[in-house]
């Protein structure tokens, strides 16, 4: 008998590695769109036109990620997480196959919605699968592979979308994921081997109706007010009042559903909730440093797209290693008040140094900066996912996977719609105060790479560089401004002990009872 358990003992760790490494690859899948379509967005847009829509490529795809990853996780529990994960994979391909053929700005930003339905349970699937596997505490031993992907996929991303805008089109920077998601779709089915989960009631069409009119409002309100509309405006007002109905009508709904697709009862503990709003300020700062900087670098600084993403290496290094550092400690001791608190504090920091670049700011400093935005990031990045999934019941881990993933995604979608709302409003007044509103109109219509811009007359280049420094300014600022809430709520995290915290302990969480046997499911 003794002999025997060894032997199981031994090929349990192999087992969850094999099945790691699938997973692995399909977050690799998630994590590379975003990094790869930031270096190449200043080329799509000066092909397909629309400088006005550069926010939509990116709000459409986290718009219907947000929307839809909810019902992923709710659709996970109830009917096993293999086929749903499989499903979200293909549409996610789909979305991309078509965003590489898109004629005009238009086609582009539906495709990427497609894209961004199929993105939705990607994460969540990830996350919950790996929640479900593995108890937080035991986590951190396979921390190295999931900062490998992280890595590979925010230091490889921004290179390879840099290289093949130059070299092969922008179009290919969807093109890639379909060699990709293949692997993943293989690897997936060959390893993955869970439990068969039948269904218990249905799924909460009436709450994920009413949760997609919500986002979508309140994301049309960032988007729209001040530009599109005034801030007065029927229009806007219009969508603040649906966005308030359905707010209030979806938390009804979800008091009175069988199974809700957001149970509410997940957000009496205050760690899970404090790491929703800490989660949501993240994607608030990275979704828009991603998507502004290479912006600043290529139009200020004269960078090409390849140089672009190596120029964000500072920021996504750090960001690495600090989060590989910040687990590793969390697995050796089970502390992990701490890092909310300082990442919170380099996060603000690091945004407010990136808001002082202007014309004049070198690449090394721009660097450092970075370097400070991503040791925050890298402080917050896996603690506010592991604390979440560490303050519900494992009869919960779906949803709280996918409400930690949908605050996450949603203050990427607000990040992106409300600094690039600045943004293009800074650009415009300052490009009409140099050059008059006429001028500024033409000027604005011109490709924003570095070798357009070059054949630019030099007061409209000297006009437009200033101006892009001025929108990056205010869009900074901003995200220094929104990161102090995330700074204050992390003083309130209550620390926890993590389940499976050790052998000690007489009564083994639930936790911790269920991940042990987990393994075995899938030990093929």
């Amino acid at each position: 008998m003794t002999k025997t358990a060894e032997t199981s003992e031994e090929v349990k760790p192999r087992s969850v590695r094999v099945v790691l490494m699938a997973l692995m690859i399909a977050m690799l899948l998630a994590m590379l769109d975003n990094m790869i379509i930031g270096t190449a967005m200043p080329t799509i847009v000066g092909e397909l036109g629309g400088l006005e829509h550069l926010s939509w490529v990116v709000t459409a795809y986290t718009l219907a990620t947000a929307a839809s990853t909810p019902i992923w996780g709710k659709i996970g529990d109830m009917y096993g997480r293999k086929g749903s994960f499989l499903t979200s994979i293909v549409i996610f391909l789909i979305g991309s196959a078509l965003s590489g053929m898109a004629q005009d700005m238009g086609q582009l930003i539906g495709f990427r919605a497609i894209q961004g339905l199929g993105a939705g349970g990607l994460m969540v699937g990830v996350m919950a699968i790996i929640g479900d596997l593995i108890p937080p505490r035991e986590r951190g031993k396979y921390q190295g592979m999931m900062a490998g992907v992280m890595a590979l996929a925010m230091i490889g991303g921004p290179l390879v979308g840099g290289t093949i805008t130059d070299h092969m089109g922008w179009r290919w920077s969807f093109y890639i994921n379909l060699p990709l998601g293949a692997v993943a779709l293989a690897m997936v089915t060959a390893v993955l081997h869970l439990p068969k989960k039948k269904a218990q009631g249905q799924i909460d069409y009436l709450g994920a109706a009413l949760l997609t009119v919500a986002i979508t409002s309140t994301v049309l309100v960032t988007t729209w007010g001040g530009t599109e509309y005034a801030w007065g405006s029927v229009e806007i007002i219009g969508l603040i009042v649906v966005g308030i109905v359905s707010i209030a009508a979806f938390i009804y709904a979800e008091t009175k559903a069988a199974e809700p697709v957001m149970p509410l009862h997940i957000f009496r503990s205050r760690n899970f909730t404090l790491m929703s709003v800490i989660g949501f300020l993240v994607g608030f700062a990275m979704f828009g440093g991603v998507l502004y900087l290479p912006l600043f670098q290529q139009s200020v600084q004269g960078a090409s797209a390849t140089n672009s993403g190596l120029l964000l290496l500072p920021m996504l290094l750090s960001m690495m290693v600090v989060s590989l550092i910040a687990g590793r400690i969390t697995t050796n001791s089970g502390k992990y008040k701490i890092f909310p608190i300082i990442g919170g504090a380099l996060m603000v920091v690091g945004l407010f140094l990136l808001a002082t670049m202007d014309t004049g700011t070198s690449r090394l400093m721009s660097g450092v900066y970075m370097a400070v935005l991503g040791a925050g990031l890298g402080f917050l990045m896996q603690i506010t996912m592991l604390v979440a999934q560490n303050s519900v019941e494992m009869k919960d881990m779906g949803v709280a996977s996918s409400s930690a993933t949908l605050f996450r995604t949603l203050g990427g979608s607000f990040g992106v719609a409300l600094m690039g709302s600045l943004f293009t409003s800074q650009v415009t007044d300052t490009m009409s105060d140099r050059l008059g509103p006429q001028a500024a109109q033409a000027a604005g219509s011109a490709q924003l790479d570095a070798a357009s811009l070059a054949k630019l007359p030099e007061a409209v280049r000297d006009a437009y560089q200033h101006a892009v420094a001025a929108g990056t300014h205010s869009a900074f600022l901003l995200g220094a401004g929104i990161a102090v809430l995330g700074f204050l709520a992390a003083w309130f995290v209550k620390e926890v002990p993590l389940r499976g915290a050790g052998p000690a302990q007489g009564d083994s969480a639930p936790g911790e009872a269920q991940a042990a046997q987990a393994p075995q499911a899938i030990a093929h």
